[in-house]
């Protein structure tokens, strides 16, 4: 199994930038798809970005397209989370996680593995 451990996030103001950080050990970080979710209060869990496992190909949700960079690192084993321009409806509690198999990229589900969870506060 693989473990993240997750660091960045914090309080910006609207239109600011925060990178987020998912550090990978265990099992080789280059096997796995990843992906960022987040979930905002009182809201289900919703797809952000994800990659594949060479970092060649990313997908987004419409919502952070153009705004977000999502990539990784196989050497360092980290996957981040480049997100410009922010919004305050981005506010919401970031998750990285793994996928194993990488079957339907924009699903919770898919996922095996999950970082502990990392606030974003946009203030408007």
């Amino acid at each position: 199994q693989v473990q993240l451990v997750q660091s960045g996030g914090g309080l910006v103001q609207a239109g600011g930038s925060l990178r987020l950080s998912c550090a990978a050990s265990g099992r080789t970080f280059g096997n796995y798809v990843m992906g960022w979710f987040r979930q905002a209060p009182g809201k289900e869990r919703d797809f952000v970005a994800a990659i594949n496992r060479s970092g060649g190909v990313t997908k987004y949700a419409d919502s952070v397209k153009g705004r977000f960079t999502i990539s990784r690192d196989n050497v360092k084993n980290t996957l981040y989370l480049q997100m410009n321009s922010l919004k305050p409806e981005d506010t919401a509690v970031y998750y990285c996680a793994a996928s194993t198999y990488g079957y339907d990229w924009g699903t919770g589900t898919s996922y095996d593995y999950w970082g502990q969870g990392t606030q974003v506060t946009v203030s408007s």
